[in-house]
């Protein structure tokens, strides 16, 4: 006679930890490859040490980013020699560029696989615990993902849905064309019917995702055009979109800023420096001079925007009189947020190789004189909203009892004293501070009518 636990029990024991580094399209994959594993009975678990399967979901865009995946995978060995029967798992970018590097250098990982193969997950499952070696897969698949991927589980308020992938751009100091693949966009009806889906399940606000998301082409037209279909679904309240390129930006789009109310006024417009000189130099494909005339027009065309940005710092050849263009762009367009960085050279690429290396302590000076700059306008920005009446989307607790936690048409964190029942709504409230970094909040007072309330920072 047989024992102990059904099937489908010892199943539901599998435990599944995923460490995720890089971007939110890496966040959408680390929540679509839990999805992926959960018919197999893996549940999520923020323990490491709990887990009967670790993931590391890489990202090869910054400075160290395959050092910091082997230091990662330094720490977590002892727990292979202690339960060698956990599988280890690196996805993602690195994996795409260096998985023979990485079987050489930690033999005792199970699976490697690129981003684009991740829906053939339960496949390498199968096979790593048949397998002597480790499992590699950064093939570039006929097939899309997408079409084999299961149904999300339960989405968030506030949901990602990754729409195009890949980059035909070649910027002189980015890898994501060689790890990610050629662009490439999800038909229309397929976005629609994974956008249903998410608000059916309760999410209030879709953010949709690419390397180039605004490079998004499906069979029926633009970006644009699928904003405006989008806001056709009953319940969602908001669509925004991440990373867009300002050679992708065309004029259907900039009119659907205007048109499309659910469409929030906040764009993330990467211009990564604002000397033509350098552009040229990162193969960027637009002048400094076209990215103002391009802020002038979404501006005019929706005049609470609120722009972010990218901007690296010491890109090869870069002179002083160079870095003093980019401080003036960034004085000239104002910027609500923006990520910066100083250049690391990214191995294969063209800058890698390129002659002009800036020493490392003047990307440094370079970098902080930025960073000053751009913290001073965020700030400003933030500390506008005080007094302003703002709508807020709250999408869970707070970090203190009796908090709410949202964020606003710009992407700024809110927190306020209030109910539970807010969340998943979109509520108009009083601004009460703006901080460096996030806006405190308070409900309206009675006397006040939201519909004559001022409704903007910018």
């Amino acid at each position: 006679m047989t024992t102990g636990m059904p099937v489908a029990e010892a199943r539901a024991k599998r435990r599944l930890h995923v460490i995720t580094w890089g971007c939110q399209m890496n966040v959408y994959d680390s929540a679509r490859m839990q999805d992926v594993l959960a018919p197999l009975g893996y549940a999520p678990t923020e323990r490491a040490d709990d887990a009967d399967m670790v993931i590391l979901n890489t990202c090869h865009i910054r400075e160290n980013a395959s050092e910091k995946v082997f230091s990662e995978l330094g720490r977590l060995r002892p727990l292979k020699q202690a339960r060698p029967g956990v599988i280890f798992a690196v996805a993602g970018c690195v994996a795409q560029a260096e998985g023979q590097e990485i079987v050489a250098r930690a033999p005792f990982v199970d699976i490697v696989m690129g981003p684009q193969t991740y829906h053939r997950l339960p496949e390498m499952v199968a096979r790593a615990a048949r397998a002597a070696g480790a499992v590699i897969d950064t093939e570039f698949p006929a097939e899309s993902k997408f079409d084999h991927l299961p149904e999300s589980a339960a989405p968030a308020i506030s949901a990602f849905l990754t729409i195009q992938e890949g980059c035909d751009k070649f910027c002189s100091f980015c890898v994501v064309p060689y790890t990610r693949g050629a662009e490439a966009s999800r038909p229309m009806e397929a976005v629609l019917a994974e956008a249903r889906q998410l608000v059916a399940g309760g999410a209030r606000e879709i953010v949709l995702l690419g390397q180039n998301v605004n490079a998004w082409h499906g069979d029926v037209g633009g970006l644009g055009r699928l904003v405006r279909k989008l806001a056709e679904i009953p319940d969602l309240l908001r669509i925004r979109y991440t990373t867009s390129h300002p050679r992708d930006m065309d004029e259907d789009l900039v009119a659907a800023h205007r048109d499309v109310p659910a469409l929030v006024p906040f764009l993330h417009l990467p211009v990564q420096s604002g000397s033509d000189r350098v552009l040229a130099a990162m193969n960027r494909g637009h002048t400094a001079d076209h990215y103002r005339r391009l802020v002038d027009r979404l501006r005019e065309a929706r005049p609470d925007l609120a722009l972010s940005t990218d901007i690296i710092a010491g890109h090869p050849g870069e002179t002083a009189a160079d870095h003093q263009a980019t401080l003036a762009l960034i004085r000239d367009v104002g910027f609500a947020q923006a990520f910066s960085f100083k250049y690391s050279p990214r191995p294969g690429t063209p800058a890698a190789a390129a002659t002009g290396q800036i020493p490392e302590v003047e990307k440094d000076r370079r970098l902080a004189e930025i960073q000053a700059l751009l913290r001073d306008q965020q700030h400003a920005f933030n500390r506008a909203c005080a007094g302003k009446s703002v709508k807020v989307l709250f999408t869970g607790p707070g970090r203190h009892p009796g908090q709410v936690a949202g964020r606003s048409p710009w992407l700024q964190p809110v927190h306020m004293t209030g109910p539970a029942s807010l969340i998943g709504t979109e509520t108009i409230v009083r601004i009460a501070e703006g901080h460096p970094n996030s806006l405190a909040a308070e409900p309206l007072h009675p006397a006040q009518d939201p519909q004559t309330e001022e409704l903007a920072c910018a």
